[in-house]
């Protein structure tokens, strides 16, 4: 179960004075949630699209500011625009063709040909495992295992509702178990990357 982060109060009460036009509440609120969204968007959109996605967030945040009232923590508000920026990414991407797709499609897969060497390399390993789960449980995993936000937060990102997170979440494990076992990593824990 997640646990809710001390820190959203404060960050919330950040996002509301930088609404109302306080430029160091603006600065530090960034400052402040930047490594989340960098992180929660470099899990949604493989290759290295997160920083240009994390710029794209708080564009968009910055012009969605002004209407933020505070009806969910300022943490949540912004990973729901992540998440959305995320899913823009990855329509305008399967649009186009891959100009070097690995040729079966699956770079997850190819990426677990080779077994990895040290804990980087098994680290990278399990992102790219975590990175091809299915959408949803890859955002409710991700939210919840690797940035900590409790289940309720989560499920206000994701717009559904708490036990949908818990099942996500767990069929995630599932996965990402399977796919360890696959690989010969019996008994490597998934409770986060």
């Amino acid at each position: 179960m997640g646990i809710a982060r001390s820190d959203d109060t404060w960050i919330t009460t950040l996002a509301l004075a930088a609404a109302a036009g306080d430029h160091i509440a603006l600065t530090t609120f960034i400052r402040a949630t930047q490594r989340d969204v960098y992180h929660f968007l470099t899990y949604l959109c493989a290759g290295d699209a997160g920083e240009n996605l994390t710029q794209e967030t708080y564009l968009q945040a910055l012009r969605a500011l002004p209407d933020f009232a505070g009806r969910s923590s300022a943490r949540t508000w912004l990973l729901s625009i992540a998440r959305r920026v995320a899913a823009d990414q990855i329509r305008r991407a399967s649009a186009r063709p891959l100009a070097s797709a690995v040729a079966d499609g699956d770079t997850a897969a190819a990426a677990a040909s080779v077994p990895p060497r040290s804990g980087r390399e098994e680290g990278a390993l399990l992102r790219e495992l975590v990175t091809g789960l299915e959408a949803d449980r890859r955002d409710a995993f991700v939210l919840t295992q690797v940035l900590g936000l409790d289940y309720a937060s989560a499920a206000e990102v994701c717009d559904c509702p708490v036990g949908a997170i818990r099942s996500r979440v767990a069929r995630a494990r599932e996965d990402l178990v399977r796919a360890m076992n696959n690989l010969g990593w019996s008994g490597r824990s998934t409770t986060g990357p």
